[in-house]
Protein backbone atom coordinates (compact mmCIF):
# COMPACT_ATOMS: atom_id res chain seq x y z
CA UNK A 1 0.00 0.00 0.00
CA UNK A 2 1.18 3.53 -0.73
CA UNK A 3 2.27 6.09 1.84
CA UNK A 4 -0.80 7.57 1.36
CA UNK A 5 -2.78 4.33 2.52
CA UNK A 6 -0.24 3.92 4.93
CA UNK A 7 -1.36 7.35 7.30
CA UNK A 8 -5.15 8.20 6.11
CA UNK A 9 -6.31 11.03 6.85
CA UNK A 10 -9.58 11.69 8.71
CA UNK A 11 -12.90 12.32 7.03
CA UNK A 12 -14.80 15.42 6.89
CA UNK A 13 -17.33 15.26 9.02
CA UNK A 14 -21.16 15.34 7.96
CA UNK A 15 -21.67 18.10 11.12
CA UNK A 16 -20.48 21.39 12.36
CA UNK A 17 -19.00 21.11 15.90
CA UNK A 18 -20.94 23.28 18.42
CA UNK A 19 -18.99 25.68 20.09
CA UNK A 20 -18.19 25.11 24.16
CA UNK A 21 -20.78 27.23 26.16
CA UNK A 22 -19.93 31.06 26.69
CA UNK A 23 -18.85 31.44 30.74
CA UNK A 24 -21.38 33.93 32.35
CA UNK A 25 -19.71 37.73 31.66
CA UNK A 26 -21.53 38.53 35.26
CA UNK A 27 -19.44 40.81 37.67
CA UNK A 28 -18.91 38.57 40.61
CA UNK A 29 -20.92 40.91 43.58
CA UNK A 30 -20.82 39.82 47.43
CA UNK A 31 -23.94 37.78 48.57
CA UNK A 32 -24.34 40.74 51.35
CA UNK A 33 -24.32 43.36 48.64
CA UNK A 34 -26.83 41.62 46.84
CA UNK A 35 -29.06 41.52 49.46
CA UNK A 36 -28.66 44.68 50.77
CA UNK A 37 -29.76 46.56 47.44
CA UNK A 38 -32.92 43.74 47.62
CA UNK A 39 -33.83 44.78 51.04
CA UNK A 40 -33.56 48.56 50.08
CA UNK A 41 -36.13 47.46 46.95
CA UNK A 42 -38.38 46.19 49.03
CA UNK A 43 -38.21 48.93 51.83
CA UNK A 44 -39.11 51.77 49.04
CA UNK A 45 -42.03 49.55 47.65
CA UNK A 46 -43.18 49.07 51.34
CA UNK A 47 -43.26 52.77 51.52
CA UNK A 48 -45.25 53.80 48.86
CA UNK A 49 -47.74 50.96 49.71
CA UNK A 50 -47.82 52.24 52.99
CA UNK A 51 -47.84 56.27 51.79
CA UNK A 52 -50.93 55.12 49.76
CA UNK A 53 -52.76 53.22 52.51
CA UNK A 54 -52.09 56.74 54.74
CA UNK A 55 -53.27 59.04 52.23
CA UNK A 56 -56.54 56.69 52.06
CA UNK A 57 -57.26 56.78 55.42
CA UNK A 58 -56.51 60.62 56.11
CA UNK A 59 -59.30 60.62 53.17
CA UNK A 60 -61.76 58.17 55.01
CA UNK A 61 -61.39 59.73 58.30
CA UNK A 62 -62.18 63.21 56.66
CA UNK A 63 -65.43 61.32 55.09
CA UNK A 64 -66.77 60.17 58.15
CA UNK A 65 -65.47 64.09 59.81
CA UNK A 66 -67.55 65.62 57.30
CA UNK A 67 -70.25 63.23 57.26
CA UNK A 68 -70.87 64.13 61.21
CA UNK A 69 -73.01 67.24 59.74
CA UNK A 70 -75.13 65.67 57.86
CA UNK A 71 -78.08 64.55 60.32
CA UNK A 72 -77.56 67.59 62.08
CA UNK A 73 -77.71 69.84 59.36
CA UNK A 74 -79.33 68.38 56.41
CA UNK A 75 -81.27 65.63 56.76
CA UNK A 76 -82.58 63.77 60.08
CA UNK A 77 -84.12 60.42 58.20
CA UNK A 78 -83.10 60.34 54.97
CA UNK A 79 -80.06 58.37 53.31
CA UNK A 80 -77.27 60.36 51.31
CA UNK A 81 -78.64 57.62 48.04
CA UNK A 82 -81.77 58.86 48.18
CA UNK A 83 -80.91 62.56 48.01
CA UNK A 84 -78.63 61.50 45.31
CA UNK A 85 -81.17 59.46 43.25
CA UNK A 86 -83.80 62.16 43.15
CA UNK A 87 -81.86 64.65 41.94
CA UNK A 88 -80.37 62.29 39.58
CA UNK A 89 -83.64 61.77 38.55
CA UNK A 90 -84.54 65.61 38.08
CA UNK A 91 -81.69 65.87 35.50
CA UNK A 92 -83.21 62.79 33.46
CA UNK A 93 -86.38 65.31 33.23
CA UNK A 94 -85.03 68.57 33.18
CA UNK A 95 -81.36 67.97 31.30
CA UNK A 96 -77.84 67.67 33.51
CA UNK A 97 -76.03 70.40 35.43
CA UNK A 98 -73.01 70.10 36.35
CA UNK A 99 -72.86 72.62 39.31
CA UNK A 100 -75.61 73.20 42.01
CA UNK A 101 -76.21 77.07 41.26
CA UNK A 102 -78.38 79.76 42.92
CA UNK A 103 -80.56 79.64 39.73
CA UNK A 104 -81.34 75.99 40.39
CA UNK A 105 -82.34 76.50 43.86
CA UNK A 106 -84.81 79.52 42.21
CA UNK A 107 -85.96 76.80 40.27
CA UNK A 108 -86.53 74.35 43.27
CA UNK A 109 -88.79 77.19 44.77
CA UNK A 110 -90.59 77.22 41.88
CA UNK A 111 -91.40 73.52 41.16
CA UNK A 112 -92.73 73.63 45.04
CA UNK A 113 -94.67 76.52 44.28
CA UNK A 114 -96.59 75.32 41.15
CA UNK A 115 -96.68 71.81 42.99
CA UNK A 116 -95.20 69.94 40.43
CA UNK A 117 -93.67 67.14 41.95
CA UNK A 118 -95.05 65.46 45.23
CA UNK A 119 -94.03 66.59 48.53
CA UNK A 120 -91.28 62.98 49.20
CA UNK A 121 -89.56 64.87 45.85
CA UNK A 122 -89.50 68.31 46.91
CA UNK A 123 -87.93 67.31 50.53
CA UNK A 124 -85.19 65.05 48.78
CA UNK A 125 -84.64 67.53 46.30
CA UNK A 126 -84.34 70.11 48.67
CA UNK A 127 -82.19 68.28 51.09
CA UNK A 128 -79.70 67.33 48.18
CA UNK A 129 -79.12 71.07 47.81
CA UNK A 130 -78.84 71.45 51.36
CA UNK A 131 -76.57 68.89 51.45
CA UNK A 132 -73.87 71.02 48.90
CA UNK A 133 -74.40 73.69 50.65
CA UNK A 134 -73.24 71.91 53.61
CA UNK A 135 -70.49 69.68 51.88
CA UNK A 136 -70.00 72.09 48.88
CA UNK A 137 -67.37 69.96 47.96
CA UNK A 138 -69.75 66.73 47.56
CA UNK A 139 -71.36 67.46 44.48
CA UNK A 140 -68.27 67.54 41.91
CA UNK A 141 -66.37 65.05 43.64
CA UNK A 142 -69.31 62.29 43.56
CA UNK A 143 -69.56 63.15 39.79
CA UNK A 144 -65.82 62.34 39.29
CA UNK A 145 -65.30 59.60 41.62
CA UNK A 146 -64.76 55.80 40.26
CA UNK A 147 -67.71 53.74 41.52
CA UNK A 148 -65.80 51.99 43.95
CA UNK A 149 -64.65 54.67 45.57
CA UNK A 150 -68.02 56.72 45.51
CA UNK A 151 -69.56 53.91 47.56
CA UNK A 152 -67.00 53.51 49.98
CA UNK A 153 -67.09 57.73 50.46
CA UNK A 154 -71.07 57.05 51.18
CA UNK A 155 -70.30 54.38 53.56
CA UNK A 156 -67.95 56.63 55.48
CA UNK A 157 -70.43 59.69 55.34
CA UNK A 158 -73.26 57.56 56.30
CA UNK A 159 -71.12 56.07 59.58
CA UNK A 160 -69.96 59.52 60.57
CA UNK A 161 -73.31 60.59 60.25
CA UNK A 162 -74.71 57.70 62.29
CA UNK A 163 -71.83 58.07 64.87
CA UNK A 164 -72.41 61.61 65.52
CA UNK A 165 -76.43 61.03 65.90
CA UNK A 166 -75.41 58.57 68.38
CA UNK A 167 -72.90 60.76 70.18
CA UNK A 168 -75.21 63.30 70.36
CA UNK A 169 -77.92 61.30 72.15
CA UNK A 170 -75.54 60.39 74.95
CA UNK A 171 -73.91 63.82 75.18
CA UNK A 172 -77.31 64.98 76.11
CA UNK A 173 -78.62 61.81 78.41
CA UNK A 174 -77.17 63.48 81.45
CA UNK A 175 -77.28 67.27 80.63
CA UNK A 176 -80.81 67.61 80.15
CA UNK A 177 -81.96 66.64 83.19
CA UNK A 178 -79.03 67.95 84.72
CA UNK A 179 -80.68 71.19 83.43
CA UNK A 180 -83.70 70.69 84.35
CA UNK A 181 -83.22 69.82 88.29
CA UNK A 182 -81.28 72.86 88.83
CA UNK A 183 -84.02 75.22 87.01
CA UNK A 184 -87.36 73.38 88.20
CA UNK A 185 -85.84 71.24 91.21
CA UNK A 186 -88.25 68.47 91.16
CA UNK A 187 -88.87 66.22 93.78
CA UNK A 188 -88.08 63.47 92.95
CA UNK A 189 -85.14 64.64 90.66
CA UNK A 190 -85.01 63.70 87.32
CA UNK A 191 -83.01 60.48 87.29
CA UNK A 192 -80.92 60.12 83.69
CA UNK A 193 -80.35 56.83 84.64
CA UNK A 194 -83.94 55.66 85.10
CA UNK A 195 -86.31 56.28 81.87
CA UNK A 196 -89.42 55.72 83.98
CA UNK A 197 -88.69 58.97 85.88
CA UNK A 198 -88.84 61.04 82.48
CA UNK A 199 -91.03 62.12 80.09
CA UNK A 200 -94.83 62.58 81.13
CA UNK A 201 -94.32 60.82 84.14
CA UNK A 202 -92.14 63.83 86.37
CA UNK A 203 -94.17 67.13 86.45
CA UNK A 204 -91.16 69.10 85.83
CA UNK A 205 -90.40 67.39 82.35
CA UNK A 206 -94.65 66.98 81.89
CA UNK A 207 -94.58 70.56 81.97
CA UNK A 208 -91.80 71.21 79.47
CA UNK A 209 -93.19 68.24 77.03
CA UNK A 210 -96.94 69.35 77.21
CA UNK A 211 -98.29 70.54 74.16
CA UNK A 212 -99.36 74.17 74.54
CA UNK A 213 -102.94 74.05 73.78
CA UNK A 214 -103.06 71.97 76.54
CA UNK A 215 -102.36 73.65 80.08
CA UNK A 216 -100.12 71.37 82.40
CA UNK A 217 -100.81 73.82 85.63
CA UNK A 218 -104.04 74.69 84.87
CA UNK A 219 -106.42 74.48 88.73
CA UNK A 220 -106.58 71.37 90.78
CA UNK A 221 -109.16 69.95 89.23
CA UNK A 222 -108.56 70.34 86.10
CA UNK A 223 -105.24 69.50 86.31
CA UNK A 224 -105.34 66.06 87.51
CA UNK A 225 -107.44 65.37 84.33
CA UNK A 226 -105.10 67.55 81.79
CA UNK A 227 -101.79 65.39 83.26
CA UNK A 228 -103.97 61.91 84.12
CA UNK A 229 -105.12 62.39 80.14
CA UNK A 230 -102.06 62.81 78.89
CA UNK A 231 -100.23 59.88 80.87
CA UNK A 232 -103.16 57.71 79.80
CA UNK A 233 -103.37 58.70 76.14
CA UNK A 234 -107.10 59.61 76.36
CA UNK A 235 -108.73 61.30 73.70
CA UNK A 236 -107.90 64.97 73.51
CA UNK A 237 -104.85 64.05 75.03
CA UNK A 238 -102.90 62.44 73.55
CA UNK A 239 -99.47 63.97 72.29
CA UNK A 240 -98.75 63.75 68.60
CA UNK A 241 -96.02 65.28 66.11
CA UNK A 242 -98.41 67.93 65.26
CA UNK A 243 -98.38 69.98 68.73
CA UNK A 244 -95.68 72.56 69.80
CA UNK A 245 -94.19 71.77 73.42
CA UNK A 246 -94.09 74.21 76.10
CA UNK A 247 -90.17 73.70 75.51
CA UNK A 248 -89.43 75.28 72.90
CA UNK A 249 -90.92 78.29 73.45
CA UNK A 250 -89.33 81.31 75.17
CA UNK A 251 -90.38 81.12 79.07
CA UNK A 252 -91.94 77.54 78.20
CA UNK A 253 -95.10 79.24 77.72
CA UNK A 254 -97.32 80.19 74.48
CA UNK A 255 -99.60 83.00 74.01
CA UNK A 256 -102.57 81.05 72.42
CA UNK A 257 -103.52 84.14 70.40
CA UNK A 258 -99.93 84.71 69.15
CA UNK A 259 -98.41 81.01 68.98
CA UNK A 260 -95.17 82.40 67.05
CA UNK A 261 -94.08 84.81 69.81
CA UNK A 262 -91.42 83.25 71.66
CA UNK A 263 -91.34 80.12 69.64
CA UNK A 264 -87.86 78.19 69.20
CA UNK A 265 -86.17 80.66 72.37
CA UNK A 266 -86.73 78.59 74.83
CA UNK A 267 -83.44 78.43 77.11
CA UNK A 268 -83.11 74.83 77.55
CA UNK A 269 -83.18 74.57 73.60
CA UNK A 270 -80.18 76.98 73.06
CA UNK A 271 -78.65 75.12 75.85
CA UNK A 272 -78.53 71.42 74.30
CA UNK A 273 -77.61 73.55 71.22
CA UNK A 274 -74.38 74.68 72.49
CA UNK A 275 -73.83 71.79 73.83
CA UNK A 276 -73.97 70.00 70.69
CA UNK A 277 -72.28 72.28 68.14
CA UNK A 278 -70.09 74.66 70.69
CA UNK A 279 -69.35 72.33 73.91
CA UNK A 280 -71.11 71.43 76.87
CA UNK A 281 -68.82 74.24 78.74
CA UNK A 282 -70.74 76.97 76.65
CA UNK A 283 -73.75 75.93 77.63
CA UNK A 284 -73.38 77.15 80.95
CA UNK A 285 -73.09 80.66 79.66
CA UNK A 286 -76.64 80.76 78.18
CA UNK A 287 -78.67 83.74 79.67
CA UNK A 288 -82.42 84.41 79.28
CA UNK A 289 -82.20 87.31 77.29
CA UNK A 290 -79.41 89.11 75.59
CA UNK A 291 -76.65 88.01 73.23
CA UNK A 292 -74.32 85.25 73.78
CA UNK A 293 -70.74 84.96 74.12
CA UNK A 294 -68.47 85.42 71.53
CA UNK A 295 -67.52 82.12 71.05
CA UNK A 296 -65.51 82.77 67.81
CA UNK A 297 -63.35 84.98 69.16
CA UNK A 298 -63.13 82.74 72.81
CA UNK A 299 -61.96 79.76 70.78
CA UNK A 300 -59.12 82.14 69.06
CA UNK A 301 -58.08 83.47 72.00
CA UNK A 302 -58.10 80.13 73.59
CA UNK A 303 -55.68 78.25 71.22
CA UNK A 304 -53.32 76.50 73.99
CA UNK A 305 -54.82 76.25 77.58
CA UNK A 306 -52.52 77.10 80.08
CA UNK A 307 -50.57 73.80 79.95
CA UNK A 308 -49.62 74.87 76.57
CA UNK A 309 -51.76 72.15 75.15
CA UNK A 310 -53.66 72.95 71.86
CA UNK A 311 -57.89 73.07 72.78
CA UNK A 312 -59.97 71.06 71.20
CA UNK A 313 -61.93 72.21 68.43
CA UNK A 314 -65.28 72.24 68.76
CA UNK A 315 -68.57 70.88 66.21
CA UNK A 316 -69.17 73.55 64.34
CA UNK A 317 -65.38 74.67 63.52
CA UNK A 318 -65.07 71.08 62.26
CA UNK A 319 -67.87 71.17 60.35
CA UNK A 320 -67.14 74.66 59.68
CA UNK A 321 -70.90 76.39 60.59
CA UNK A 322 -70.48 79.93 60.99
CA UNK A 323 -74.64 80.98 61.13
CA UNK A 324 -76.98 78.57 62.86
CA UNK A 325 -80.04 76.71 60.07
CA UNK A 326 -83.10 75.86 60.83
CA UNK A 327 -82.60 72.35 60.18
CA UNK A 328 -79.66 72.11 63.16
CA UNK A 329 -82.64 73.44 64.94
CA UNK A 330 -84.94 71.32 64.07
CA UNK A 331 -82.20 68.54 64.54
CA UNK A 332 -81.82 69.94 68.40
CA UNK A 333 -85.66 70.11 69.00
CA UNK A 334 -85.66 66.32 68.23
CA UNK A 335 -82.74 65.15 70.37
CA UNK A 336 -83.69 67.03 73.63
CA UNK A 337 -88.28 65.90 72.91
CA UNK A 338 -89.28 62.91 74.84
CA UNK A 339 -92.44 61.92 73.18
CA UNK A 340 -93.94 58.75 71.48
CA UNK A 341 -95.03 60.02 68.26
CA UNK A 342 -93.77 60.33 64.33
CA UNK A 343 -89.96 62.26 64.87
CA UNK A 344 -89.81 62.54 61.06
CA UNK A 345 -92.81 64.33 60.89
CA UNK A 346 -91.88 66.50 64.23
CA UNK A 347 -88.51 67.68 62.37
CA UNK A 348 -90.73 68.22 58.84
CA UNK A 349 -93.05 70.18 61.23
CA UNK A 350 -89.99 72.92 62.34
CA UNK A 351 -88.31 72.81 58.77
CA UNK A 352 -91.33 73.86 57.07
CA UNK A 353 -91.90 76.81 59.68
CA UNK A 354 -88.74 77.89 58.98
CA UNK A 355 -88.51 76.91 54.96
CA UNK A 356 -91.76 77.67 53.79
CA UNK A 357 -93.10 80.97 55.36
CA UNK A 358 -96.74 81.68 53.89
CA UNK A 359 -95.75 85.56 53.02
CA UNK A 360 -92.95 88.41 53.25
CA UNK A 361 -94.00 89.12 57.28
CA UNK A 362 -93.55 85.77 58.25
CA UNK A 363 -90.23 85.40 56.06
CA UNK A 364 -88.74 88.41 57.37
CA UNK A 365 -89.75 87.21 61.33
CA UNK A 366 -88.01 83.89 60.22
CA UNK A 367 -84.85 85.35 59.27
CA UNK A 368 -85.04 87.48 63.04
CA UNK A 369 -85.25 84.55 64.23
CA UNK A 370 -82.13 83.13 62.65
CA UNK A 371 -80.14 86.00 63.03
CA UNK A 372 -81.30 86.37 66.74
CA UNK A 373 -79.84 82.26 66.73
CA UNK A 374 -76.49 83.00 65.63
CA UNK A 375 -76.12 85.91 67.74
CA UNK A 376 -76.99 83.27 70.98
CA UNK A 377 -74.69 80.79 69.81
CA UNK A 378 -71.69 82.42 67.85
CA UNK A 379 -71.44 85.36 69.69
CA UNK A 380 -72.38 89.24 69.11
CA UNK A 381 -70.47 90.14 65.37
CA UNK A 382 -72.87 91.61 62.88
CA UNK A 383 -71.09 91.12 60.04
CA UNK A 384 -73.46 88.76 59.00
CA UNK A 385 -77.02 91.01 59.57
CA UNK A 386 -75.59 94.04 57.72
CA UNK A 387 -78.06 94.30 54.62
CA UNK A 388 -76.71 95.25 51.08
CA UNK A 389 -78.24 98.59 51.74
CA UNK A 390 -75.99 99.16 54.43
CA UNK A 391 -73.00 97.88 52.98
CA UNK A 392 -72.93 99.80 49.63
CA UNK A 393 -73.15 103.11 51.95
CA UNK A 394 -69.77 101.95 53.80
CA UNK A 395 -67.01 103.72 53.15
CA UNK A 396 -65.13 100.99 50.97
CA UNK A 397 -67.74 101.06 48.81
CA UNK A 398 -68.71 104.43 48.80
CA UNK A 399 -65.39 105.34 47.57
CA UNK A 400 -65.71 102.33 44.43
CA UNK A 401 -68.71 103.72 43.62
CA UNK A 402 -67.53 107.87 43.47
CA UNK A 403 -64.45 106.42 41.46
CA UNK A 404 -66.40 104.63 39.21
CA UNK A 405 -68.69 107.59 38.39
CA UNK A 406 -65.35 109.96 37.96
CA UNK A 407 -64.36 108.00 35.55
CA UNK A 408 -67.55 107.51 33.65
CA UNK A 409 -67.78 110.95 34.05
CA UNK A 410 -64.86 112.09 32.53
CA UNK A 411 -65.40 109.25 29.66
CA UNK A 412 -68.18 110.87 28.63
CA UNK A 413 -66.68 114.40 28.58
CA UNK A 414 -63.93 113.24 26.06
Amino acid sequence: MSQVDDNPQPEASSQIEQPAAVSSIAVPTSDIARQRRRIADLEEKLQVLESGHAVKQRETNYFMSQGRAIRRMVTLYDSVEDLINENDRRCDIEGDDDDITLESVFHLHLLIATDRFDTSQNWLQTGYIVLNNVLPWFHRKASDMEYEDYTHMLKKLRQGADGAQGDDTSKLKPLVPDWVNREWKPDPPVDPEDKHCRGFTNDACGRLLCPTELDWNNPTLVLHFVRAGIRDRIDGHIVTEMSWPAFLYAGYTADPNNLEEGLFKSKLLVQAFKAIFTSPSSAKEVAGDGDGANIIENNRRAKKDVLGKKVKTHVAQIIKMHKVSPRSIAYVSCQVSDGDFDYIQFWCNIVDFFECPPGRTAQRNVDRLLMWWTRKVFGTTRRAELSDAAKAHMSVNALAMQRARLDDALFDSE
